[in-house]
């Protein structure tokens, strides 16, 4: 018995939920990991542009990949921390993998901020590099835990 991946599944969604469940899964994924690389690209892009036009001593500075990173970081734990009022997660498991590892996943950077931090270094910019490694893991945490605390206070509105 095949069923529908989706809730809001609809004449678009059909023919991947209509494919064996697991082939369905790998694509929602998929799919969710196109759509987070591209806000990845457009997003961090023109942050980077707008931020280092305002502060030119941003320049060459990935502070476009920081900020995807954070919001990233928000969102993932926002969402793997949402709780309906029994308690189970408040998204179905397809809808999870969608967004937590396609759309998330393709959303934050981090091999992105790993590469800069990288070319930072081998630039000799040995402060930089430290900065964006302490600066990211430390915004980032933090980011998470917001978003995870923001769920949680959500949670407790919930009736149980």
């Amino acid at each position: 018995m095949r069923s529908n991946i989706f809730l809001f599944a609809n004449d678009v969604w059909k023919p991947i939920n209509a494919m064996n469940p697991t082939v369905a899964i790998y694509l929602w994924i998929a799919l969710g990991g196109a759509l987070g690389s591209l806000a990845r690209f457009a997003l961090g892009g023109w942050l980077q542009r707008g931020l280092e036009s305002r502060l030119p001593s941003l320049l060459g500075f990935p502070v476009g990949t920081i900020l995807v990173n954070v919001t990233g970081s928000f969102v993932i734990g926002l969402l793997a921390s949402l709780k309906a009022a029994g308690g189970e997660s408040l998204l179905p498991p397809p809808l999870r993998l969608f967004l937590l590892v396609g759309v998330c996943g393709g959303y934050t950077t981090f091999s992105s901020f790993s590469l800069e931090t990288l070319q930072l270094a081998d630039k000799g910019e040995w402060t930089r590099a430290g900065v964006n490694v302490l600066g990211s893991v430390a915004v980032c945490l933090l980011a998470v835990w917001l978003g995870h605390a923001l769920a949680l206070a959500f949670n407790k509105t919930r009736v149980v």
